[in-house]
């Protein structure tokens, strides 16, 4: 069973807790900022309360700013970062009702948070996964983390998977989806000197072409003859999986898994055949 490195457990989705960092970092109200927003609260002029939210947000621009910067350096730009952090100050400033809970800092770094960890959700993925493999793989972070510290290890996958109640194939797409976070550029210099792209097989590329064509014939002669029927009717008479069921007497569904093992077989094979070449 493989460990998990720690790189691939590492959340590239911020993550910050306000709650738990001392409280002259994050929580410092600027003097007057409870004041102003209990008076805009409690006036009946809709263009004064507007004037007063407008200047206790000014004088907190400091809390969204810090958040915002703590942030930098992952893959959005921390002009963004800002904005999207002084909007949600914005929002807090409107919602927030004095004497009902903690200061305004806390409360605006807590909505804040929020909004910052949104947007790398939404925004951050050069190639966006599933919400669901996001939001795993955010949940695998922290049980990760949970679960090293107990074992005074790295968890494996199926310790993990057992953890989370979910199969150990989630866990293996959650962290791979990781990779979509950041993109390189084709055209980046390798530390030859070469872009990446010069790298890269040419489609028109013969030779390449007759090598896959032959290692993928080889790989076809290696099945039996149910299986190479089910290929020829697929991908050279251009069957569907219902009329090919009816052609071999079995369900569309059969028909489907079917494919998959024989596609899956194949690739592994092709990849095999890649990584000897």
């Amino acid at each position: 069973m493989a460990l998990l490195t720690s790189s691939a457990l590492v959340p590239h989705v911020p993550s910050v807790h306000p709650s738990t960092d001392p409280p002259a970092q994050w929580a410092t109200d600027e003097p007057g900022v409870e004041a102003l927003l209990e008076a805009a609260l409690s006036s009946t002029d809709e263009r004064r309360a507007a004037r007063l939210r407008k200047e206790a947000v000014v004088r907190s621009l400091d809390v969204a700013d810090r958040l915002a910067l703590r942030l930098r350096g992952r893959g959005i730009e921390v002009d963004d970062l800002v904005q999207v952090a002084r909007m949600a100050l914005v929002k807090a400033a409107l919602r927030y009702r004095p004497g009902l809970g903690t200061c305004f800092a806390a409360y605006a770094s807590a909505t804040i948070t929020g909004e910052l960890k949104r947007h790398f959700r939404d925004h951050g993925w050069a190639v966006r996964p599933p919400r669901r493999l996001q939001e795993l793989r955010a949940e695998l972070a922290v049980e990760s983390e949970r679960m090293g510290h107990e074992f005074q290890r790295l968890p494996t996958v199926p310790e993990l998977a057992e953890a989370m109640a979910v199969e150990s194939d989630e866990v293996r797409a959650a962290l791979a989806c990781s990779a979509a976070y950041h993109t390189v550029s084709l055209s980046a210099p390798t530390t030859s000197g070469a872009a990446l792209n010069d790298q890269l097989a040419h489609p028109n590329d013969r030779f390449q072409a007759l090598e896959t064509s032959a290692a993928l014939g080889s790989l076809i002669a290696e099945l039996d003859e149910r299986q190479r029927k089910i290929l020829t009717m697929r991908f050279v008479e251009e069957m569907t999986q219902a009329q090919i069921g009816r052609e071999i007497g079995v369900s569309q569904m059969q028909v489907s898994r079917l494919l998959s093992g024989i596609l899956g077989r194949l690739r592994e094979g092709m990849e095999d055949v890649s990584e000897t070449a």
